[in-house]
């Protein structure tokens, strides 16, 4: 089924500021929340659809290229659908965007849920989630055109192994924690014109974990992480583009005292090209031609991205012909639509010449045939390619 339209999802107009946005989600959050709707599957779709949603508008650079390119510019990326939140609690997906279950319903209610506590089923959040990193891959227009696997050794913080992430020096080490003790969250209740309300939150004193750390590991001093490398297999697909952002959930920074791990932000750089220059999906090749082969014709090979080709000069070509060499460009993003290569003709002048060649020309340049006659079809190159592109 086709994906509805995100601004449709969330309620808002294409024009709506960054706060709009966030607002609009927070009223789908509770409209849809399980909590609300025990049992309700579609509910349940709902608000992954409005999670989907706000993880692109939300984002300044993702809902540039959404507004752009619409869903095939950020497909695959985080935000590639409802299947990309397959596995996650309602509050792990809440906490994805910096909420909570408890934040979005003291919103709207004036307080936390009625009874039970903030974090269902008795979960609660592990140390602290690890930092995005962003890093820059440089790609071919060849490697552009095909997709490519790179293997990429990246430095960041990773779990410490000594203490397998949890920053304490050993297990006689870790105490319940005396706040909580031990649940991870501390609870207030407030009476509000609804009633009593409990809010839930967690605990600021283990920040959730519901333990404490008496003597913190030798390496690591606690955290939970030290700096390493890790070497990521990254997958690219064909028709990126120059700033385009690919995410890898999870494989960014590690998370402190055992928390989740951030993503990863693979920024696209394109490698400048020694013969093509591109143009959206089309690729621009120079062809240099004498004026003999250019005033009699001649079949004369070009490059392409996946090897040569020969084409046809016809007798007459003028400088600034463009001719087209069709799904021989580049691919569009989760497409199939291929671009062209447009191969833009260039009549060389001789810049010296002998005394035969000067002679030879001399008689020609008064023949009729010699004498410029620009028609319609003679207009310059920059008309030429406004036509191409619109």
């Amino acid at each position: 089924m086709a994906k509805r339209d995100y601004y449709e999802v969330l309620g808002v107009p294409k024009g709506a500021g960054a706060d709009e946005i966030k607002k609009a989600y927070r009223k789908k959050a509770v409209e849809h929340h399980p909590d609300k709707n025990p049992g309700d599957k579609t509910a349940e779709e709902k608000f992954k659809e409005a999670a989907e949603a706000y993880e692109v508008l939300g984002d300044a650079d993702k809902r540039a290229r959404y507004d752009r390119y619409g869903h095939a510019g950020v497909d695959g990326m985080s935000g590639g659908g409802p299947g990309h939140y397959e596995g996650m609690s309602m509050d792990d997906i809440l906490r994805r965007f910096g909420f909570d279950s408890d934040d979005i319903f003291s919103e709207f209610f004036g307080g936390g849920r009625r009874g039970g506590g903030g974090f269902r089923g008795g979960a609660r959040p592990r140390g602290e989630r690890g930092t995005n990193l962003r890093i820059k891959v440089k790609m071919t227009l060849e490697e552009i055109a095909t997709g490519v696997n790179k293997k990429i050794k990246v430095r960041k913080q990773v779990a410490c192994t000594t203490c397998n992430g949890s920053g304490a020096r050993d297990s006689s080490s870790v105490d319940t924690c005396g706040t909580c003790r031990g649940s991870g969250v501390v609870s207030r209740v407030s009476q509000t014109p609804f009633g009593a309300m409990q809010t839930t939150t967690a605990c600021p004193t283990c920040n959730g974990s519901g333990q404490t750390i008496r003597n913190a590991c030798n390496v690591c001093k606690g955290d939970g992480r030290v700096f390493g490398e890790e070497t990521l297999d990254v997958d690219i697909p064909a028709g990126v583009h120059e700033g385009i952002q690919l995410s890898m959930s999870g494989k960014g920074n590690a998370g402190a005292k055992g928390g989740p791990p951030g993503d990863l932000i693979i920024t696209i750089e394109e490698a400048p090209h020694e013969e093509f220059t591109r143009e959206g999906n089309n690729i621009m090749f120079e062809l240099f031609v004498n004026i003999a082969d250019a005033a009699i014709g001649a079949q004369v090979e070009v490059p392409t991205l996946d090897g040569r080709a020969r084409i046809k000069v016809p007798a007459g070509t003028q400088s600034g012909k463009i001719f087209r060499l069709r799904e021989k460009g580049l691919p569009a993003l989760q497409s199939y639509h291929r671009g062209d290569l447009l191969i833009h003709i260039n009549v060389w002048t001789p810049k010296k010449l002998n005394d035969e060649e000067r002679r030879l020309l001399e008689k020609l340049r008064e023949m009729p045939n010699f004498q410029p006659t620009p028609g319609k079809e003679d207009r310059s190159f920059f008309d030429k390619v406004k036509d191409i592109f619109g």
